[in-house]
């Protein structure tokens, strides 16, 4: 069960009664999350996973890049909503190729698909990034600053949001920009992360690339929290931005984890970490989101990072 709590709408029915979710890449890090929230809700949950992965009655391994298997998979699934997480998530992805692929094309064929389909959804939510805005010069982000991606990730993110923008008069579709957001279960490929993991090791030293960067922090639970109320309102062809309002910098991280480690860690800077085009500081404005969804459950970053280092 989520513990940021499931608001259920007045008269007691669960907002998912009756109801079939989709979420591409159910078994990624958000995937999980975003999986308990619906169920809280009542959705019945179907997914999809990486070929080659274990079938389930209601999970699906399909590459999204096949068109015929995306348009199959939705066929039989016939979704109510649906949360489309799948695709390249790392900036530091070394394939380009691949990148674009599965975050332009692949979400093409799953669009394709759904407004093929003789069941329209009520809500298609695409995750995007806040990276495609890359070095804003605003202290507060809002979703009216012109994108300027920095990375082929980004540009990747920005590319699939103007592709969808094809279908907008076929479905109701969604766009979400997360900043960065962590919790339990998240690939060490990410910074906090890797910097918990280093803390719960008792490591002595660590190796960080770009000591200079902030970033605007938020847990897992709300980011799928506000996914959840997303797909409830449906606020087709709008844009939001998911994100706490404030930045940490990795100083400042590297403090609060000393705290709850009771230790601190030599840090060492790796050349090889430090990207040329690496955003510097995204700190996010999330009035838009309040607007839509009432009130966000943000914690602590200092909260979330000791969930994450008890697990």
């Amino acid at each position: 069960m989520s513990t940021l709590g499931t608001q259920q709408p007045a008269g007691g029915a669960r907002e998912g009664e009756g109801r079939r979710a989709l979420i591409t890449g159910l078994r990624g890090f958000t995937g999980h999350y975003m999986e308990r929230e619906l169920l809280d809700a009542g959705y019945r949950v179907f997914g999809t996973a990486m070929p080659g992965d274990a079938a389930g009655s209601d999970i699906f391994p399909v590459d999204l890049c096949d068109r015929a298997a995306v348009a199959a998979m939705v066929e039989q699934v016939q979704p109510d909503v649906v949360v489309h997480l799948a695709g390249i998530a790392f900036v530091g992805h070394g394939d380009a190729e691949q990148i674009y692929r599965v975050n332009v094309a692949g979400t093409r064929n799953l669009l394709e698909a759904l407004a093929a389909g003789p069941h329209r959804p009520s809500a298609v939510l695409l995750a995007s990034s806040a990276n495609i805005y890359g070095n804003a010069s605003v202290p507060f982000i809002d979703e009216n600053v012109a994108p300027a991606p920095a990375n082929d990730y980004a540009v990747s993110k920005l590319a699939m949001e103007y592709m969808a923008r094809l279908w907008m008069d076929r479905l109701p579709i969604v766009i979400a920009r997360p900043f960065n957001y962590t919790g339990r279960g998240q690939s060490e490929n990410f910074l906090l992360p890797k910097i918990v993991a280093h803390f719960r090791r008792k490591a002595p030293q660590i190796e960080l690339g770009n000591l200079a960067i902030a970033r605007d922090f938020s847990d897992v639970r709300m980011v799928a929290y506000s996914y959840r109320r997303l797909l409830a309102a449906a606020p087709a062809g709008e844009a939001f931005n998911i994100c706490s309002g404030r930045s940490h910098s990795l100083s400042g991280v590297l403090d609060m984890m000393a705290e709850i480690a009771g230790y601190r860690i030599e840090v060492r800077v790796n050349p090889a970490f430090v990207r040329a085009n690496d955003v510097l500081t995204l700190t996010g404005d999330n009035t838009k989101l309040a607007s839509v969804i009432g009130p966000i459950p943000t914690r602590p970053l200092s909260e979330t990072l000791r969930w994450m280092a008890e697990d």
